[in-house]
């Protein structure tokens, strides 16, 4: 299409559809599921990374990355804000607002994803939640973000995990 556009205009194509990526290399795209730690360090300024994790899940937005991740990050924002904050009204807000993101996906826990996480949890000594997400990251090929050091190393058995800071330099 572009090319019959580039035909019709004489050969020249606007800087627009130069800009746009190809189909082939928006397939190509990284895809994340970003663990819980990294939208509630993103959240909290006072936090040690806050300003990495923040600029990730800007930079991710902002390209449109696809971010896959199971439905337990809501609950685990909302819980973890709610703690910090004694805010409960902004906790369910700052959940709600990401579970919204148009790049998100959740993925519901359904019995075959919690089966797989179960057995990733006793395989590689992972904690419930954290196989979850390792568990939804193997099933959709995705690289797990986070900011927890033992579910990364114990997660990088099983898939690609980084912290916010590498997944920034990829």
């Amino acid at each position: 299409m572009a090319r019959l556009r580039a035909q019709r205009d004489g050969g020249q194509t606007s800087t627009k559809e130069r800009a746009r990526p190809s189909r082939a290399n928006r397939e190509r795209a990284l895809r994340y599921t970003v663990d819980a730690s990294v939208f509630v360090n993103a959240f909290n300024p006072h936090e040690q990374g806050h300003a990495e994790s923040l600029r990730l899940l800007s930079l991710l937005q902002e390209r449109g990355d696809p971010v896959i991740v199971p439905t337990l990050l809501v609950t685990e924002i909302a819980a973890a804000v709610a703690r910090a904050t004694d805010d409960t009204a902004g906790a369910i807000e700052y959940a709600n607002a990401t579970a919204a993101l148009p790049h998100l996906t959740l993925i519901p826990l359904t019995a075959a994803v919690a089966r797989q996480a179960a057995d990733l949890a006793a395989t590689h000594r992972l904690r419930g939640a954290d196989a979850v997400y390792v568990a939804v990251a193997r099933r959709y090929g995705t690289t797990v973000v986070s900011r927890d050091d033992e579910q990364r190393a114990r997660g990088a058995v099983v898939v690609t995990c980084w912290t916010p800071e590498q997944a920034l330099k990829a």
